[in-house]
């Protein structure tokens, strides 16, 4: 496991929600946003060799790990301006290089859409994006976001197992089953078994519609991000893994003027850990190459 002793930890209170964030390094500003069911710390491989060149900034978004847990604001432009917030008003950075896995990556392409000017290059991790004209669900196939969209019946199923749902998620999502081991799962079990925090994680998806109607209206009117994207899949899927290979590229494109992409092989959808090296290798590539 990673040794994250030299991560500091930081609480920054925006008004409605407060978000714990993590930082490391120093050198340009790198912010990593992360998905469900997970928090801050499945970047925890990654931080410290991207720490060699850059100040990174690792949140809590609203709701999960040990941020606070508002009862709205969880369609990803809300997201997208807390992370605004800590960023510019609370660290005074103006600009910033941006990453988002799952979850984190419909948040970083709102926040990106909002603030073209600040956000110098974006990566999108296995993950598309809500409103693009592609399936976000792909027929169905990803059958948890209908269940989490359910009012009330997820929470009620599964409080009080959280490990079991969230360790299933893990095993089967990945091409390793290893890749988030026993000290991973009961820190990501630690704060998804904390009051609030399931129906903070399931809100996400139950504004998967508010986000595709935000999205879709923002690209009807010609709008495309202009800074350089990288989109990242994990090349491994159905029966293991469930990355989303190159449909996270195909995504990208409908979204984004200067696209380049890369499949990871032998990987499924949680890409910092189980491809941490590589993943790393690809940022680091991309970010030193986009740096002006």
């Amino acid at each position: 496991m990673s040794d994250t002793a030299e991560f500091s930890h930081h609480y920054a209170e925006l008004g409605e929600v407060m978000l714990h964030y993590v930082t490391a390094g120093s050198g340009p500003p790198l912010v990593l946003l992360h998905g469900w069911p997970q928090t801050w710390y499945e970047w925890r491989h990654v931080i410290a060799p991207l720490a060699k060149h850059y100040t990174v900034i690792a949140p809590d978004l609203r709701g999960l790990g040990d941020s606070s847990r508002p009862p709205t604001g969880y369609d990803k432009k809300t997201v997208a301006n807390d992370i605004w917030q800590l960023m510019s008003t609370k660290l005074g950075h103006q600009s910033f290089d941006l990453v988002g896995h799952d979850w984190g990556g419909p948040t970083a392409f709102a926040l990106a859409a909002a603030h073209p000017d600040a956000v110098k290059s974006l990566t999108i991790v296995d993950v598309v994006i809500p409103g693009d004209g592609g399936d976000f669900s792909e027929g169905g196939r990803r059958w948890h976001h209908q269940f989490h969209i359910t009012p009330d019946l997820p929470e009620a199923l599964i409080a009080g197992r959280e490990r079991v749902y969230l360790q299933w998620f893990y095993q089967t999502f990945a091409y390793r089953p290893d890749a988030i081991d026993d000290a991973a799962l009961d820190e990501f079990v630690r704060t998804y078994s904390q009051p609030g925090a399931l129906r903070a994680g399931f809100n996400f998806y139950r504004s998967i519609g508010q986000d595709a109607k935000d999205n879709a209206a923002l690209l009807a009117t010609g709008f495309r991000l202009p800074m350089p994207v990288l989109a990242i899949g994990g090349g491994t899927s159905y029966p293991h893994g469930r990355g989303r290979g190159a449909a996270v590229e195909e995504s990208m494109r409908r979204v984004a003027t200067n696209v380049r992409a890369h499949v990871i092989p032998e990987c499924g959808h949680f890409v910092p850990e189980e491809q941490p090296e590589e993943l790393t290798r690809l940022l680091l590539e991309f970010l030193q190459g986009t740096a002006s």
